[in-house]
């Protein structure tokens, strides 16, 4: 049996209370629409950076933008396929938040890999080699 749609199919529009987040984010792009345009040429090194005082780990002094943004589109991916397995096993409010968590790091790697393709690297390339 068919359903009918109704007749005025309307999405009704939830109001927001969430005065300063708007304000906080038209205060980011008015900054950001007043500073001039960057290349990742004009962008500095990375300086050292230990993670933690115990951690074996640590960011390398002089690592240019381009392989730094190369790295972080590496781990979003990686990211991703993890919260996209999790979001599997999950059910309920668990669900809807790894839900967005798996929409903040695809938007997030999305424009990473815009910017390495804009400037000549193919982000495809860097997660088959990895």
């Amino acid at each position: 049996m068919k359903k009918t749609p109704p007749d005025d199919p309307k999405a009704s529009r939830i109001e927001r209370d969430d005065h300063q987040h708007d304000d906080a984010t038209g205060q980011i792009l008015g900054i950001l629409q007043l500073a001039p345009p960057a290349s990742l040429d004009s962008l500095k090194p990375t300086r050292a950076h230990l993670i933690s005082p115990k951690s074996p780990f640590a960011v390398l002094p002089d690592i240019r933008a381009i392989e730094a943004l190369s790295h972080v589109s590496l781990m979003l991916k990686s990211a991703e396929e993890v919260s996209d397995e999790i979001t599997v096993f999950a059910s309920g409010i668990e669900r809807g938040l790894v839900w967005s968590l798996v929409h903040s790091v695809e938007m997030s790697r999305s424009l990473v890999d815009a910017l390495l393709r804009a400037n000549g690297v193919d982000p495809e390339q860097i997660h088959r080699s990895a």
